[in-house]
């Protein structure tokens, strides 16, 4: 196995561990809360970059997902008095069916007009929230408090960490990903390879609305309360698009960089500085447009780019160093040289 393999085993291992040892360790609520919230926005930001990095569509409404997963899963569970587990399921399933049922005429638009229709449709299924009485209306509604932090702390790692394994194989190790990364460069020309971009593009929506939807429902649990605004809002969307920019788009660990640094960068600021709202707007937005012209491919696409250059310049001085080496001794390459020897007199050379 090549040192690289190892290497890489090495450190997917001690990740693995801190995360599950970092509940038992911390004891620290807020600590913990921090690590449940960093957990459920590297959720939202990989599945949101599913579309966005892998398809290349701009999908401004995935908060709508996250909405239903909350929504379902919060009536099933207070009103229906199903299991958690259960309602969570259920809630899941909700935002993959609203998926196909949203995509089938949205993904046929492109460019703005997809961003814009998809935008359009969150707008509107949140007004629809703020109506209806089985949502409670603009006043929300409330579930029973679980006080057990580490209890979800250990389903947000778990959905989490099944959401990365999942979409890793499928999208890294599977031929799916190589199809969506088709559409991406030419979605007229992957019909002449044989590609049904339509039917790839459904799939990879639902693929990427059903762990929104259930990490929306224990995120409904776990603050025991929602309304509209806060599962159906822009920011949920928002957020998780400044995340996968900001760390790297067409990546799995692109936006989960992105997102340990935005959560960080919006804890402190809150800590020290909440009395300045629209600083904090005008940070975000200069921290974007930042990452825009300077940053195209995000942290992690601006590392990858750097490394890859090491290793091609480390490559061609190898090249240079063989090229201007001098030739090697015959004997030194395993060749036999057969020494000169003059004919005796009556011998023919």
């Amino acid at each position: 196995m090549p040192d690289t393999v190892w290497k890489k085993c090495v450190v997917v291992a001690g990740l693995a561990v801190f995360l599950l040892s970092f509940p038992l360790l911390v004891r620290d609520a807020f600590l913990l809360r921090l690590f449940t919230e960093a957990l459920m926005w590297i959720g939202l930001a990989i599945t949101w970059d599913l579309i966005a990095g892998y398809i290349g569509y701009l999908n401004f409404g995935h908060g709508v997902f996250f909405g239903f997963g909350a929504y379902t899963t919060t009536i099933l569970f207070t009103k229906a008095n199903l299991p958690f587990a259960l309602s969570l399921a259920i809630g899941g399933g909700v935002a993959a069916l609203a998926a196909l049922i949203i995509g089938w005429p949205v993904l046929r638009l492109r460019g703005a007009y997809f961003a814009i229709a998809t935008w359009a449709f969150g707008r509107a299924i949140m007004q629809l929230a703020l109506v209806l009485d089985v949502t409670g209306g603009p006043d929300g509604m409330r579930l029973p408090p679980f006080l057990n932090p580490h209890f979800f702390a250990y389903v947000m790692l778990a959905l989490v960490g099944a959401t990365y394994i999942v979409l890793w194989v499928l999208l890294e190790r599977a031929p799916f990903g190589l199809k969506l990364k088709a559409i991406r460069e030419d979605e007229s020309g992957s019909l002449a390879i044989g590609l049904n971009p339509a039917k790839l593009k459904l799939q990879a929506l639902v693929l990427s609305a059903a762990p929104a939807g259930l990490i929306g429902g224990v995120y409904a649990y776990w603050i025991t309360f929602i309304d509209p605004s806060s599962v159906f809002g822009d920011l949920v969307t928002d957020q998780a698009v400044v995340m996968a920019v900001f760390g790297g788009l067409g990546t799995l660990i692109g936006p989960a960089i992105g997102a340990v640094f935005f959560l960080t960068f919006k804890t402190y600021f809150w800590a020290y500085l909440s009395d300045f709202q629209v600083l904090y707007l005008i940070i975000l937005g200069v921290a974007i447009a930042a990452c825009v012209v300077f940053l195209p491919d995000g942290i992690w696409g601006a590392v990858t780019r750097r490394q890859e250059g090491r290793r091609a310049l480390r490559k061609g001085l190898s090249l240079n160093q063989r090229a201007a080496a001098p030739p090697a001794h015959p004997s030194a390459a395993g060749t036999s040289v057969r020494p000169s020897v003059r004919p005796r007199d009556g011998e023919e050379e």
